[in-house]
């Protein structure tokens, strides 16, 4: 089968790159990568997410605080969330995020830690991840959510960034 993604290992994505299927989105299982996003402004709303409430990530900014939700399942003990201390001052900001997956087959755990312009601001441990697929039917979209969100007591869809997002990059490592 044809893929858009096989041999890429940097991806790039604007603001209204939204409802991309799976297939057709960077590989975030059973390996490392990175992801950075490029904001100006903003205090809330989604960076970047895939998948949703059943599974999935999102990279989000919440009260102006950049966080990363992770759900193995909708149970409550799947979910890993990281946030930053810190507020974000005013002005252009760069937020990575280095998911450095554990290895040894598919599924195993991760340690992500976020940095803002550079500056470690939060540091987690995911015991486990999906290995497979996150869903049928959520999708990669970056700015906002439009699927479920991956915690209903932090935010509610599509929680569409109220800054300006310059560009969205995926690194494998």
């Amino acid at each position: 089968r044809p893929s858009l993604t096989k041999g890429r290992t940097r991806f790039e994505y604007y603001e209204g790159a939204i409802r991309i299927p799976e297939g057709s989105a960077p590989n975030l299982k059973n390996q490392s990568w990175n992801i950075t996003a490029e904001v100006e402004g903003g205090s809330n709303g989604v960076l970047a997410t895939m998948g949703g409430y059943f599974g999935g990530l999102a990279l989000l900014v919440k009260n102006g605080k950049p966080m990363f939700i992770y759900r193995l399942s909708n149970q409550p003990q799947h979910m890993t969330m990281i946030q930053s201390a810190q507020s974000l001052s005013a002005g252009h900001h760069t937020i990575s995020l280095d998911f450095n997956y554990d290895g040894g087959g598919a599924g195993k755990g991760a340690t992500v830690i976020m940095t803002v312009d550079g500056k470690k601001v939060a540091e987690g441990k995911i015991p486990a991840t999906i290995g497979l697929r996150f869903s049928l039917d959520e999708t990669w979209d970056i700015g906002e959510d439009t699927g479920t969100p991956l915690d209903f007591k932090t935010y509610d869809v599509p929680f569409k960034f109220n800054g300006e997002l310059d560009k969205i990059t995926v690194n494998y490592k």
